[in-house]
This record gives structure tokens, C-alpha cells and sequence, in this order.
């Protein structure tokens, strides 16, 4: 994004005639994020610029503008405010407020999951600004870690309103019908279904949100977004506790209303999820965790959506029918997986109640079919005969209550996989279908998650012996560059996770490589007194020198021409003021041997003022009429405006001495 001058020195890009483009601060799907300087309000700020790829479509220049009007119409201290929109030469950017600090995502990744309490506190804030826009008519729909912003000083910020709609325009959808945009990971069932979506959607994805900042992971993970769109409509997530002890049972259940399939079963609206927030960090006991705790949600059934169908592009296969045990008490020691009452489906529709009865009816003559064969052909065994169920893709808990319902022993052993989830049952053996006695032993393997690997020591190594060290140990890499004043630039300052630590085989490490101590936008100071320049300078953390003087016909004398360097500098570098000692200063040109007229004029021209003299020369001299002394001498540096004295050759009457600003000689002349 940088231009060049006649010198051949990069100049910063401006746009819109006041946008001055520095350096790039973050790359998404369609565009680029850039630090800038407000040239006409002297302040930083972010400019989003469209990817030229895009700028020909009509339609990523349309959802551009949408996001621009958007945010511009939400003003509130939790959304980052958007100033400006427009376009220049087929370039379409966003001016937005630039916030010091680093999305929720990449604290995730650097600090690892949040304290209960600090979770709560930025996802109050993070409703706050949904809210807001929920009650101007405006729902997100791609709310995610990376689109919150953590300013340094803690404040939590929303950013993106890229795929934003009105709720009053459901028609006005920037995709093809039937499709699906947002991020996978974060979709709420509705909109992985590609059916219409509301506020309750955001909320939807505010609780994956607040899943993964507490336990370091989303609920759901799969090997492509089909898998995880898929599990956001058929499959109940499984509790935070499950993978971080001593969640709170308050903020638990906040997450798992939340999460609810339904629409209507989660919270109506984000003031009153911020309501429920707010009673957990008051200490009180949340709604959510009253209404989890009442007998009904005790004895509710967690089953998937019914008749689920994920429209184009996320396209979910119909699951393949199995026959459950019947439900029994857990084994003791067992506790049981308990879900509040808005996780119960609508009553089934005639289609599902005609399934429904279908297969009670193939599973009760297959039952009478196998009671018929083990009747004639028992050979003398004392336990009935079974077939073992699939158990294979449930949790630990569901597999063993499903053996011990078929009066089968389930045996546990634990390995890591890099493909099943923790706590999910990868492998058993028999496989299922086997035919077993009841009494029998069954093996599952449960996965213990994928196997870890501890991070290597990468400090002050080059980024591509860094890059070898972790991919060595099947780490994937991803670069990011960060300032740093101690680590040469070009060199690993270091990773996340951080070194020693255990991170799983084949994962993604972030290699932070040092760009050096940084760099920082010089204030525009020209024109200003040296003591305004000095405070501006010093307020940005530069340090300044003694001013260094320079003529100037343009800026008066005492006031400031430039700075050395301009645009931006080292933090914390030396800058110099440049200040004007008034007007240049004039050499005396070259004038002798030239006619009085010629020399006068090429004077006055350089701003010199002229006294002209005479000498008397021999009849006939060829210096007649011409210069033969300059005061002062040719090439001799004076003040603009000062007088230099000029001797004109005579070689006829000695002339009377005069002083004129005249090119024509006055003479003196004798009556006879």
C-alpha cells in the first residue's frame, strides 16, 4: 500500500484525501485491516480495505456497504464505532475507531481459557452491544471470538457487522437462497439449516462464545464445517465442567440455555441474558440454574432435532437409524447427564410419530424373532444371547450405561486420538453386532484427546530454523508478526502455547516473529511554534533535539518547516524539528564586463538592491559603458535585500558620482 515519490522513497498511501495508510494490522476472507492517520483530526485510526478480487463483484461491494451502514447508524461504548465509507480508484475501504489491543481470540490463544468471572464479565459486555443493535433492528449473525475486540484497558468491543441484516428485511440477503454464511463453529441451529434467523441466533453464538473462552475449546469440533454444522443440530454439546473443574453450576447453566436448539428455549433477549449475568457475578443463583434444578428438567429425554435438514451449502446426510437400549439406572458412582426443560423438543410431527411407530413395531418382531431362535436353538449356555450394540462416537457415561443395559460388562482402556473427541469412545471390540452371552466382557477405548507434544524452545532463532523446530514435531505453524524492543527483528520472540508446554500432535503453534522495536506516526507540526512541536512529539513518546535552523521564503522565521524523519519512526527515536531562520539567503552573481542595464536587472531579480557608480576610463576603452567592480564580490552570500555596489566604466567625460536605482547613468555636464 505504499506509492513512491521522485526519489525513489516509499510515500504512504492516502485516501479519500485525508487517510493516511501505514501498516497492516489484520487479514480477513475479503479484506485487510490498516493502521492510518486521520490527516484532518490528527488521530489514528483503522481502515478496512475490500481485496481487489472482490472490488468487481457487485456483490462483496454491496455486503461492504451493508457492514459500513450498518455499524455507522450503532453508536456504543462495546461496538467499535465506524466513521467514514467509500471508494478511490476501485479501492473500497471503511474508516473505524482503532482500538489498542487484541481480539478475544488471540487472548484465547496467548493467555489460554478465562477465570469463570472474567469470562462472565466480557460476555455481559459483548450482549450489551448486541443488544443494542437487536433493539435498532440489526442482528450480527457472525458472532465469534474474532470479531471481539479487548482494548488495553480491558473493555470488550464488537466489530464485523459484514454479513449484518436488518430483521425487518428478511428478504434482503446478499446470498443465494438456501445458502449459509457465517463460521461454522459458531452457527446456531437455524442458521446452519439455513432457516431465517433472529437476535436469539447471536445469543446462540454468544454461548459458544462464552463455551470456548471458559474451556479453551468449542463444544463442537469436526473434521470440516459439515461435521460441526451437523452437530449444532442434531447433537446436545457436552457441559464445560466435563473439561474445566470448578465451573461454576450458575454460569453452567447460563451456557446451556444458551445452547439450546430452540429459538424460544434460550434466552428472549440479551438484556435478559445480561439480567442472569449479572446475578451470577452478584453471587446470586442464576435463573438458568433455578429452572435446571426443577424435577421436570430432571427427567427431560436430550434427543436431536427431529426431521433436521441443513440447506445448501452445509448439507448434512440423514443419520443412520440404531435401536437404543432401554433406559436404566447408572451403575453407582455414575451420575447421570441431566438436561434443563429447554432442551425438550416440539412434540414430533405425524411424520416422526409414523416412524416412530414403525420401528417399535420391527423392534418387536425382531424381538420375538430372536426369543423364537434362542428357544430352539439353545445349546446349553446359561446366559442369553445379545447383539452388541454401536457404541461407538458416544461419551464414556453413554457407552457403559448402553452395555450394562444389555447386562454386558464394559472393560475401559483409555488412548489417546487424534480424531475423536475427549471422553468419546473410538474403538470396542467385539465390534457391534457381535453376538454375545450376556455377562460377557466388552472393551471400549476411550479417547484421552489427541497425543501431546511439548512445545520446543524457538527464542532468537530465524523464522525458518524456528519453522523447522515445530513442524519437526508435527506442529502445524502460523506466523505472527509482533514488535518487540529486545528480540532482533526477523528472529522467533516465541510461540503459543508457550515453550515446554504440552500442545496436541499436529495442531496449530503461533510462531511470533519480531518486527523490531516498532514503529510510530510522527504528528504533522508544521507551521506550529517550537514549543507546540516539542509537546506534540513528546506526547507521541519521541524524544526531540535542539531545533535545527533552515531558511524559508515560505514559513515565517521561528516557526516550524518539518520534521526529519516524517510519517512514522522508531518508537521512542530521536526526531528533529526543522525550524525557518526567515528568508534564504542570496548569492551575488557574476556581473562584470556586463552592460549597467543587464547587471541592474539580474540584481533586482535575485532581490538585491543596486548602487551604481562610475570610473573614468581612457577615450575609446573597450570597458566602456560596462561593469569593472562588483562590492561585494561575485559569489559572496548576503541577507536578501541588501544593497551591492556596482562600477560602470567611462571613457569619455568624467561623470559627477551618483546613487540611483535607475538603469540610465545620471551625468553632469559643462557649459562652454
Amino acid at each position: 500500500m505504499t506509492a513512491s515519490d521522485q526519489t525513489g522513497t516509499p510515500a504512504p498511501v492516502v485516501l479519500g484525501g485525508r487517510y493516511e495508510v501505514h501498516r497492516r494490522l489484520a487479514r480477513g476472507g475479503m479484506a485487510e485491516v490498516f493502521l492510518a492517520r486521520d490527516q484532518a483530526l490528527d488521530r489514528p485510526v483503522a481502515v478496512k480495505i475490500l481485496f481487489p478480487e472482490f472490488a468487481t463483484d457487485p456483490a462483496f461491494v454491496e455486503r461492504f456497504s451493508r457492514e459500513a451502514q450498518a455499524a455507522a447508524n450503532l453508536s456504543h461504548p462495546n461496538i467499535v464505532g465506524v466513521y467514514d465509507w467509500g471508494s478511490e480508484s476501485g479501492t473500497y475501504y471503511i474508516v473505524m475507531e482503532y482500538v489498542e489491543g487484541q481480539s478475544l481470540a488471540e487472548v484465547i490463544r496467548s493467555a489460554g481459557p478465562l477465570h469463570p468471572r472474567r469470562a462472565a464479565e466480557v460476555i455481559f459486555e459483548v450482549a450489551g452491544a448486541l443488544g443494542f443493535a437487536h433493539q435498532r433492528g440489526v442482528v450480527h449473525r457472525d458472532v465469534k471470538p474474532g470479531n471481539v475486540l479487548i482494548s488495553t484497558s480491558g473493555v470488550a468491543k464488537v466489530t464485523d457487522f459484514g454479513i449484518a441484516r436488518a430483521l425487518s428485511s428478511p428478504d434482503e440477503d446478499l446470498t443465494q437462497a438456501g445458502s449459509v454464511m457465517g463460521t461454522a463453529t459458531y452457527f446456531s441451529p437455524e442458521q446452519a439449516q439455513g432457516f431465517q434467523v433472529d437476535a436469539r441466533s447471536d445469543l446462540y453464538s454468544l454461548g459458544v462464545v462464552l463455551y470456548e473462552i471458559l474451556t479453551g475449546r468449542p463444544p463442537f469440533v469436526g473434521d470440516s464445517p459439515v461435521a460441526i454444522a451437523y452437530k449444532h443440530v442434531q447433537e446436545w454439546p457436552p457441559r464445560p465442567s466435563q473439561f474445566v473443574s470448578g465451573v461454576p453450576t450458575g454460569l453452567e447453566s447460563v451456557i446451556l440455555r444458551l445452547l439450546a436448539k430452540k429459538p424460544d428455549q434460550r434466552y428472549k433477549s440479551a438484556d435478559d441474558l445480561r439480567a442472569d449475568l449479572r446475578r451470577f457475578l452478584d453471587g446470586q443463583t442464576t435463573l438458568a440454574e433455578e429452572e435446571l434444578a426443577r424435577p421436570a428438567a430432571a427427567a427431560a429425554v436430550v434427543a436431536p432435532v427431529d426431521n433436521a435438514t441443513i440447506v445448501n451449502p452445509v448439507v448434512v446426510a440423514p443419520a443412520a437409524t440404531t435401536v437404543q437400549p432401554a433406559a436404566t439406572v447408572p451403575p453407582s458412582g455414575a451420575v447421570p447427564m441431566v438436561e434443563p426443560d429447554y432442551y425438550d423438543d416440539e412434540p414430533p410431527s405425524r411424520t416422526g410419530l409414523f416412524a416412530a411407530i414403525t420401528a417399535v413395531l420391527v423392534v418387536a418382531l425382531l424381538a420375538l424373532g430372536f426369543w423364537l431362535y434362542t428357544s430352539l436353538t439353545d445349546d446349553g449356555e446359561t446366559g442369553q444371547k445379545v447383539f452388541v450394540t454401536n457404541v461407538v462416537d458416544m461419551t464414556q457415561a453413554e457407552a457403559e450405561a448402553a452395555l450394562r443395559a444389555q447386562e454386558l460388562n464394559p472393560q475401559v482402556r483409555e488412548e489417546s486420538s487424534d480424531t475423536a473427541a475427549l471422553g468419546v469412545v473410538f474403538e470396542q471390540n467385539p465390534a457391534a453386532n457381535a453376538e454375545l452371552v450376556t455377562g460377557s466382557d466388552v472393551e471400549i477405548v476411550v479417547s484421552t484427546g489427541p497425543a501431546m507434544v511439548p512445545v520446543p524452545k524457538v527464542q532468537n532463532l530465524s523464522e525458518a530454523d524456528a519453522r523447522a523446530a515445530l513442524t519437526a514435531l508435527g506442529f502445524e505453524v502460523e506466523v505472527e508478526q509482533v514488535e518487540n524492543p529486545i528480540i532482533e527483528e526477523g528472529k522467533a520472540v516465541d510461540t503459543s502455547p508457550a515453550e515446554n508446554e504440552p500442545a496436541p500432535a499436529k495442531s496449530v503453534v503461533t510462531l511470533r516473529i519480531s518486527t523490531g522495536v516498532g514503529s510510530e506516526v510522527v504528528p504533522v507540526v508544521t507551521g506550529k511554534t517550537v514549543e507546540a512541536a516539542n509537546a506534540a512529539l513528546t506526547d507521541k513518546g519521541f524524544t526531540v533535539g535542539t531545533p535545527i535552523l533552515k531558511p524559508s521564503s515560505v514559513v515565517d522565521e521561528g516557526f516550524v518547516i518539518t520534521t526529519d524523519p516524517v510519517g512514522s519512526a522508531p518508537k521512542g527515536s530521536a526526531i528533529s524539528v526543522i525550524v525557518s531562520s526567515g528568508d534564504e539567503p542570496v548569492k551575488v552573481p557574476a556581473v562584470s564586463g556586463q552592460l549597467e542595464a543587464e547587471a541592474t536587472t539580474l540584481l533586482r531579480a535575485r532581490g538585491l538592491e543596486v548602487d551604481v557608480d562610475f570610473r573614468s576610463l581612457p577615450p575609446g576603452d573597450s570597458k566602456d559603458g560596462r561593469v569593472v567592480e562588483v562590492t561585494p564580490a561575485a559569489g559572496t552570500t548576503v541577507d536578501a535585500g541588501s544593497t551591492v555596489k556596482i562600477i560602470i566604466g567611462d571613457a569619455g567625460a568624467a561623470p559627477t558620482s551618483t546613487t540611483s536605482t535607475s538603469t540610465t547613468p545620471t551625468t553632469t555636464t559643462t557649459s562652454p
